[in-house]
């Protein structure tokens, strides 16, 4: 887990200038060209707080998340009008679907539209399907229903996007889609999501589940979904087979919550 505090590197030169990712995904790294402990996207908003030989000790705005960012991912902070709905997305050269594709951007992904083409929303990036775009300040009514548009991603310790995603990142986007502030690591989330339930409460949709390092979301009584690097990828297992499975690695269960509001239980 990141230390929110900043590094006590006299290298470092102090800054308090606000900032947001300027490229489809990058990694939020522990030092300057270190190991990754999150990935940030495209419009995510941060704070750089210093800066070293290329590398940008940043926070991240949605979640408070710390670490090095590289200088040339980030750019000038500006106003989002929109944010990527669809799984993942593509900017094209033109209004056209057959002309070429300029980028590509995750789910969630926030980004200006400048104007709209026919169905194709007007970017710096390029056009952007409109069908996969919501206004920004959507907010999706259903974790189970964001988290199984990430089925089949590939698992990425540490991922936060469509090409690579781990277990706190598929919980993280499911919860920030339906307004829900999480933190981005599953210890953190273990403290902050819900409220603790009685070891023989029973599945509902929405629940948490917590392991050693690991969390998992509830969709029916007997199934939950995950990324996970036994498969490595997000997929559906039976509850059942998950907590017998898991305990022979990593041990029980550490913890059952649910988000106690009308609108989720």
């Amino acid at each position: 887990m990141t230390d929110f505090r900043l590094t006590p590197d006299p290298a470092l030169v102090r800054q308090n200038e606000p900032g947001q990712i300027i490229v489809p995904v990058t990694d939020l790294c522990r030092r300057p060209a270190g190991p990754r402990d999150r990935q940030a996207i495209f419009g995510d908003h941060l704070t750089i707080l210093a800066k070293v030989d290329g590398w940008c000790y940043v926070q991240l705005s949605k979640d408070g998340y710390c670490g090095f960012v590289a200088e040339t991912a980030i750019g000038a902070q500006t106003r989002p009008t929109h944010t990527v709905s669809a799984p993942a997305t593509h900017a094209y050269l033109k209004p056209d679907f057959k002309s070429p594709d300029q980028t590509s951007l995750t789910f969630g992904s926030q980004i200006t539209v400048l104007g709209q083409d026919n169905d194709f929303a007007h970017t710096t990036l390029g056009y952007i399907p409109m069908q996969h775009l919501s206004p920004i300040g959507t907010v999706a009514s259903d974790l189970g229903d964001i988290a199984e548009l990430f089925l089949g991603t590939p698992y990425l310790w540490g991922g936060n996007s469509r090409w690579g995603i781990d277990c706190s990142g598929l919980v993280q986007s499911a919860c920030l889609a339906c307004g829900i502030p999480c933190p981005g690591d599953s210890d953190q989330q273990l403290q902050m999501l819900g409220a603790h339930l009685p070891a023989d409460s029973d599945f509902k949709r929405g629940d948490f589940l917590f392991w050693k390092g690991h969390i998992a979301l509830v969709l029916k009584p007997n199934l939950l979904i995950h990324a996970n690097a036994h498969k490595m990828a997000v997929t559906l297992e039976p509850i059942s087979e998950a907590v017998d499975r898991i305990a022979k690695t990593d041990g029980a269960m550490t913890g059952h919550k649910r988000i106690m509001s009308s609108k989720w239980s």
